[in-house]
């Protein structure tokens, strides 16, 4: 048996406010948006997120599980404090995606589904995000895209998360 999560008021507002947008026989609507925003506060989906989700939602785990295991948004392992998600699909690869994927590999020393020593970064690969005008693309924790991602460009953001991550 696993327990619930505590989670903060901050959040629960946030998962009541999605809730309140469908009607109450259909709440497990916002199994999603809740998966987020525990997310968000949590770092990854736990198994405790899932159960504590599925607590408030009055779904079965499993459902919840299922939800979080089916879509690539949901880390449902630890990942670092940044989570880089690089395209890996033909377009592009097509403009230079693979040397940017590399570039990666070799600044951070880790390969893809990896975390950096320091919990820093987590890299991976990504399916299609929808920008292949923009390629190589990539995405930071699920919320930031960048775009036209050059070596320099990739050392640039690195340096800005690094000192992101200093000031906090």
């Amino acid at each position: 048996m696993t327990t619930t999560l505590h989670l903060s008021e901050k959040t629960l507002a946030d998962i009541a406010r999605n809730i309140a947008k469908y009607p109450p026989e259909q709440k497990q609507s916002a199994v999603m948006a809740s998966l987020i925003a525990a997310q968000t506060e949590v770092g990854w989906v736990s198994p405790e997120v899932i159960e504590t989700v599925a607590d408030i939602l009055g779904m079965p785990t499993i459902a919840v599980e299922e939800v979080a295991t089916f879509y690539n948004m949901y880390d449902t392992k630890p990942v670092g404090k940044y989570k880089l998600v690089i395209c890996t699909n033909l377009p592009c690869q097509l403009t230079h995606g693979e040397t940017a994927a590399n570039h990666l590999k070799e600044t951070l020393g880790i390969g893809f589904n990896e975390t950096t020593p320091c919990g820093t970064f987590t890299l991976k690969e990504g399916e299609c995000m929808g920008a292949c005008g923009d390629s190589p693309v990539m995405l930071v924790n699920n919320k930031r895209m960048c775009s036209f991602m050059s070596k320099e460009k990739i050392d640039a953001l690195l340096n800005e998360l690094r000192a992101e991550g200093k000031a906090v």
